[in-house]
């Protein structure tokens, strides 16, 4: 009984870090919705800061032009995620348990 015992501790401690969550490189990292997340609070930052230049005359029309529709093409994209996600766990709900 002891031996089965102690096999079964080892192979649930090597089976045991496969069942946790992370990088394809073994690290545990935020995954791809912190960098979506990221890198959209640097696109709308980017879009202020190109709109303040713009407003005090010290960048050109285009370059403003330019900005605010990536900044625009970011949001659209985050709404249409988030109304994704929010579809998808309304229809987790309607499923039969």
């Amino acid at each position: 009984m002891d031996i089965n015992a102690s096999i079964a501790a080892r192979a649930y401690a090597t089976a045991r870090p496969a069942t946790q969550p992370g990088q394809p490189d073994g690290t545990n990292g935020g995954g791809g919705f912190a960098d979506a997340a990221r890198k959209l609070a640097e696109t709308l930052q980017n879009g202020e800061q190109t709109a303040l230049s713009a407003m005090t005359g010290n960048a050109d029309p285009h370059a403003l032009v330019q900005a605010l529709a990536q900044t625009e093409l970011a949001v659209e994209t985050a709404v249409t995620v988030r109304d994704k996600v929010v579809e998808a766990y309304q229809e987790i709900l309607r499923m039969p348990v």
